[in-house]
């Protein structure tokens, strides 16, 4: 838009005016967070398929990683051959994440698209900020200042007992990563910090039971979307 304003000679100037939106108010964010074995990729990409069944346009994305640069972060991250200090990890997965959100997520958002990503912010605050004792605040702010401030629509959070997530886990044969090696006190510390976040922000968080099957997950996931859908 253009405007006509006036100097002290009186003549006219033209001056463009431009609008921007919202970081992503033509799209939606939806993350899905929970300890491993949770069952976070099952209902990612169950609830992508019946969100395109909707006629949403749908991108399914996970962290650390969906950008080039983030999975090459994973890989280090995860390697369970490397000794990483607890601070390192933080501003590693912070990394990953802001690449993640220029590359990806706000390009997407803009076109209206319904992202789902398996992972965000709540993920590094149970995990650095809980489990590796960092505090939450403090990596809360590390990841403001990563993501430019973007906050999910809506976070699934699925609870799930740390002896059944394990054994979900177990069960899909593959060798533990660096952060799974981890013991019970440090995902005791994680799950506590899940429950946490959950009960400061009732409204963008909603908690799944995950001991339930996939389809009645999926369920519970859809009631939690209904007044975005």
């Amino acid at each position: 838009m253009a405007a006509a304003l006036r100097c002290r000679s009186n003549t006219p100037i033209m001056v463009s005016i431009v609008s921007y939106p919202p970081m992503h108010a033509a799209g939606r964010l939806i993350t899905i967070e929970g300890v491993d074995g949770a069952g976070k990729t099952t209902l990612a990409e169950a609830l992508a398929s019946e969100l395109a069944a909707r006629g949403r346009a749908v991108r399914l994305l996970r962290e650390p990683g969906g950008v080039r640069a983030s999975e090459v972060i994973r890989a280090l991250v995860t390697d369970a051959a490397l000794t990483v200090g607890a601070r390192t990890e933080a501003l590693l997965y912070a990394a990953a994440r802001a690449q993640l959100v220029q590359e990806a997520l706000t390009p997407a958002l803009a076109r209206g698209e319904w992202v789902l990503l398996d992972r965000f912010v709540d993920s590094s605050l149970a995990y650095q900020g809980g489990g590796r004792e960092l505090g939450i605040e403090a990596v809360r702010e590390l990841n403001r200042f990563a993501t430019g401030g973007l906050t999910p629509d809506r976070t699934l959070l699925l609870a799930l007992d740390r002896a059944s997530a394990q054994a979900r886990a177990d069960a899909r044969g593959q060798t533990p990563d660096r952060l799974e090696r981890e013991g019970a006190a440090f995902f005791a510390r994680t799950g506590d910090a899940y429950l946490q976040l959950a009960a400061a922000e009732p409204q963008r968080i909603r908690v799944l039971d995950a001991g339930q099957g996939p389809e009645q997950v999926l369920a519970q996931a859809l009631v939690a979307l209904a007044d975005l859908l």
